[in-house]
């Protein structure tokens, strides 16, 4: 981790790849958080920028309340950084915030012959490199373009000689000439976005509402990029999902079904991951995906336990969630790669977090608990049922099987006699049959 103090900071070069990778500058504002200093926010840029195939040759930070509304930092920090860039022989600018348009506009006045990008545009970038689905390539045009629409004005001179060149914060317009970019064609393409989108969602919305009128007890995935999310589907489902040490490493909701080792099925989604400084154009646009989440009746909160960032980045996972309106749902919160933690760390920790579980989707470690935890969720919105159901009734005692906790079985000449545990959705299908709980002792 690279130490960052009020001044330039240059980094060890790296070896040479075959094909020269563009050479960042990053510039954060320090305004004295102590639950997320600049170090550490300026660090995780790096792995953004990094992320988006780009390296890190220095940075810079100033101890700032609040933004410069003119060029976001102190006018003589503006010429420290133009000096940086020649210095550094940086092609790239990074700033650790959103830049508003005049912002942008100023600084590439005044830092010439180098692009100059926000953390927001950094993000987005990343999202068109890693976006592989129709609905998640919608997605992300759409927030690209309205991230673009306000800054328009006064970008047909600069974006020709900085962005035409390709690289990080280039992939906006999907390889349009920048001549053909401006307000009225970019409105359209938001349009056509949107009406494209909308087709898709509606497809996602008519398989979500088949997974809700099967009755299925939905569980969620939610957590900060990077957490694990993906490899603790893998390990709980045997799926297959993409899971590399990566921000932002998959973007598009997988749902598999998973079974409890008491019988009962069940999906399990696993979602785009959030990160601090989310942009607003992205929770807009993924609002469908999103959906997963607050839709659910369960959600596995999962945390990298081996961050030094931990506390900060569950309360910024709990920021999304009541954006999206899922912070009432259940959760259960799920510390990851604790095989990364020593046995100090890991005591302290869940004398912290007694309700907690603390697993490692690598080793498998814990990860029993979650199945544990889960049945118990689901056994506690359920109803206990002593039904009889007629052989006619076959197809009822497999919906049985499948959707409810069978705690007994046996066969009457009356039909099949089952004591279960059934979702409340279906309890009224069972009601007929219900033949009140067996006598204590049989």
């Amino acid at each position: 981790m690279v130490k960052v103090q009020e001044g330039i900071i240059a980094k060890e070069p790296m070896f040479e790849t075959a094909i020269p990778r563009e050479r960042a500058l990053l510039v954060g504002i320090d305004r004295r958080l102590p639950d997320w200093p600049v170090e550490e926010s300026l660090a995780e840029l790096e792995r953004l920028v990094d992320t988006d195939g780009a390296e890190v040759v220095g940075t810079l930070s100033q101890r700032m309340s609040t933004p410069n509304a003119r060029t976001f930092i102190g006018k003589g920090k503006v010429a420290e950084v133009a000096t940086a860039v020649r210095a550094l022989d940086a092609d790239l600018v990074v700033f650790d915030d959103e830049l508003t348009p005049t912002q942008q506009s100023n600084l590439e006045k005044e830092i010439r012959g180098v692009k100059i990008i926000d953390r927001t545009a950094l993000i987005l970038d990343i999202f068109a490199l890693h976006a592989t689905s129709r609905e998640g390539r919608l997605q992300v045009r759409l927030a690209q373009n309205h991230y673009l629409l306000p800054r328009l004005r006064g970008m047909w001179s600069h974006l020709a000689a900085n962005r035409m060149g390709g690289g990080v914060g280039s992939r906006f317009g999907e390889g349009e000439s920048q001549l053909e970019v401006d307000r009225r064609m970019v409105r359209k393409r938001i349009s056509q976005t949107r009406a494209e989108l909308q087709k898709v969602q509606d497809e996602r919305n008519t398989q979500r509402k088949a997974r809700l009128a099967s009755t299925l007890f939905q569980v969620a995935l939610a957590g900060y990029t990077n957490a694990g999310k993906s490899s603790l589907l893998n390990y709980l489902t045997d799926a297959d999902v993409l899971a590399y040490d990566k921000l932002f490493a998959t973007l598009d909701s997988t749902t598999r079904r998973l079974v409890l080792p008491e019988g009962r099925e069940l999906t399990l989604t696993d979602t785009v991951g959030f990160i601090q400084k989310l942009p607003t154009t992205l929770i807009e646009a993924f609002k469908s995906t999103l959906d997963e989440i607050a839709n659910a009746d369960l959600i596995l909160h999962v945390v990298d336990s081996s961050s030094e960032q931990r506390d900060a980045q569950m309360q910024a996972v709990r920021d999304v969630l009541e954006q999206i309106g899922a912070h009432a749902i259940p959760q259960v919160v799920v510390f990851n790669k604790c095989d990364l933690l020593d046995d100090e760390a890991l005591e302290s920790l869940k004398l912290r977090f007694g309700q907690a579980l603390f697993v490692s989707a690598l080793t498998g470690s814990g990860v029993e608990t979650v199945l544990e935890r889960i049945e118990q969720t689901v056994n506690a919105t359920s109803t206990l049922l002593h039904v009889v159901i007629p052989f006619a009734e076959g197809k009822l005692v497999q919906l049985a099987h499948e959707r409810c906790t069978i705690i007994s079985e046996g066969f009457t000449e009356q039909g099949t006699v089952l004591q279960l545990q059934a979702p409340q959705a279906l309890v009224s299908r069972f009601e007929a049959y219900k033949a009140g709980l067996p006598p204590r002792g049989d």
